[in-house]
């Protein structure tokens, strides 16, 4: 083991574990006040003319010089989006450096297994994508979640209206009665109507907090429904209904698309493992990939292909619905 290698691997440990206290911290330290100082930020910097602009210089005078440095760039601010999307409970700056401490241990470990700029250039844009990928896969994640839970939502709505409540207290049961993310998303669309705000702007709002075409659907129905009347409880029956069998119909295509998906990760598992084969087994084999020049942007040739073949084939087989 190199010197390199040696160094590589202490400066990780020492930065999870730094990273680990520091995500406790900040997870037990959270408090609803911070989350309402983070909601108002929000707006302050998302808006020019309506909100105030006395209560808007309060705000950026809190803010720290890391976070106005951060929200003058358009992407930070789409990635903080994006994290309250996915749910995570952590700030921007955190995140931030998650993504910076993870390309800089992919740089670590590219330089020790093998000497050069550009294995360690690829290890590092691999290693800035994980946190990516992962808020991604989050946020898709509590997308289906959120679907297979509307539904039922809708359900308690219609029932309530029924049974004689308003709509903004079918809305509060909801928040109150089921579990997140649907829960924490209606409880918080029930608070900002409690504030003075219209429901339909807070379901709006609740839009910006997570994507989904349903929820489209149900904002378009309240919409109508306000405009032109109806029977609420009937539309949200009938909208109930569509929704499940979407899901139904949704769940059927993943089925039949299960041997693509198979062979998309067959695939980007069997070079990996074969390479790993005969690195063992027969290492003279393997080392020209690491000892020449050739063998180095074929090495690099072959992990990009690797990369985009997956998303071609992830592409083929995830069907809109």
């Amino acid at each position: 083991m190199t010197v390199l290698m040696i160094v590589g691997l202490f400066f990780i440990a020492a930065v999870l574990g730094l990273m680990t206290l520091y995500m406790s911290y900040a997870t037990i330290s959270k408090s609803p006040s911070s989350e309402l100082k983070k909601r108002l930020r929000k707006i302050a910097l998302e808006t020019e003319e309506e909100f105030p602009a006395d209560l808007k210089l309060e705000i950026l005078v809190e803010m720290s010089p890391i976070d106005k440095f951060l929200y003058k760039f358009k992407q930070i601010r789409k990635l903080d989006s994006l994290i309250d999307k996915a749910g995570l409970k952590v700030d921007i700056k955190m995140f931030s450096l998650i993504i910076v401490v993870s390309a800089l241990n992919g740089f670590f470990i590219g330089a020790a297994i093998q000497r050069g700029i550009l294995p360690a250039v690829v290890f590092m844009i691999i290693g800035g994508w994980i946190p990516l990928h992962y808020l991604l896969f989050k946020k898709n994640r509590r997308i289906l979640q959120f679907t297979e839970q509307f539904p039922g939502a809708l359900d308690m709505i219609s029932r309530s209206l029924k049974a004689g409540h308003s709509f903004a207290a079918a809305i509060q049961m909801v928040g109150n009665e089921m579990p997140d993310p649907m829960g924490g998303l209606f409880k918080t669309a029930y608070e900002e109507q409690s504030l003075g705000l219209s429901l339909q702007d807070a379901f709006t709002h609740m839009t910006e907090r997570i994507e989904s075409e349903d929820l489209r659907f149900f904002i378009t129905a309240i919409n109508l429904y306000k405009e032109i009347g109806g029977n609420l409880s009937e539309i949200l029956e009938n909208l109930a209904h569509t929704i499940r069998e979407r899901i139904r119909v949704r769940r059927q295509a993943r089925v039949y698309t299960a041997q693509g998906r198979l062979s998309g990760y067959i695939l980007g598992v069997a070079p990996v493992v074969m390479a790993l084969f005969f690195y063992y087994t027969t290492p003279g084999y393997i080392e020209e990939l690491f000892n020449t020049s050739v063998g180095r942007y074929a090495m690099v040739y072959a992990i990009i292909s690797q990369i985009v073949g997956y998303l071609i084939i992830r592409r083929i087989v995830d069907i809109k619905i």
